[in-house]
């Protein structure tokens, strides 16, 4: 650099503009309006649908089992509680494919006497000459087998509608857990009253 020469300056920087002033939202527009009312009609339309959904499906579900414990109490209570039942043996003469015949008798009676011709119902295979437990239904000539058996036995209908009730709860309630308990007891008293009978 030559001598007597002042250094060059560095330039300055320019300054920065102002900030632009922020601008507002603009206002929704009447149409704007309506369409975000509609919406939100919609969504509570849908979210009613889906809650009324699920009452009935659980209302549907709470009836089939009360079913299923209606049609089997009757057997059921009778296989297990004494109550006013005459009870006593059968012995197996006749089987088919819907009941078996045989002779009726009383718990307490002596050896051949008061002995009857009587029915039990029941759709598994049975050999003539097997005794079974069973109580007489009042006025008639049919009996059911007493015991766990018989008690199992009775309760096919509620284990029917448990099986039921399973698939409903999984499917309508999305409740996974509860079907699959629902499931599992159902299961496991069926092949406890086939294992039993």
């Amino acid at each position: 650099m030559p001598s007597g020469s002042s250094p060059t300056s560095a330039p300055t920087a320019a300054p920065e503009p102002p900030p632009a002033p922020s601008q507002p939202p603009p206002a929704p527009t009447p149409a704007g309006r309506r369409h975000g009312r509609a919406r939100r009609a919609g969504q509570r339309a849908f979210g009613v649908l889906l809650l009324a959904r699920f009452a009935l499906t659980a209302v549907f579900t709470v009836v089939l089992v009360v079913s299923g414990v209606w049609a089997a109490w009757d057997d059921a209570s009778r296989a297990l509680a004494p109550g006013d039942d005459e009870r006593g043996t059968i012995t197996l003469h006749a089987c088919d494919d819907e009941a078996c015949t045989g002779t009726f008798a009383p718990r307490g009676a002596p050896p051949g006497e008061d002995r009857r011709e009587v029915t039990m119902p029941q759709p598994l295979g049975r050999e003539p000459g097997e005794r079974l437990s069973v109580a007489l239904r009042p006025g008639t000539a049919e009996v059911v087998r007493t015991g766990a058996a018989g008690a199992l036995y009775a309760a096919l209908p509620l284990t029917g509608a448990l099986l039921l009730a399973s698939v409903i709860v999984a499917g309508g309630l999305r409740l996974y857990r509860v079907a699959a308990v629902t499931a599992g007891v159902a299961v496991t008293a069926l092949l406890a009253t086939f294992v039993l009978w």
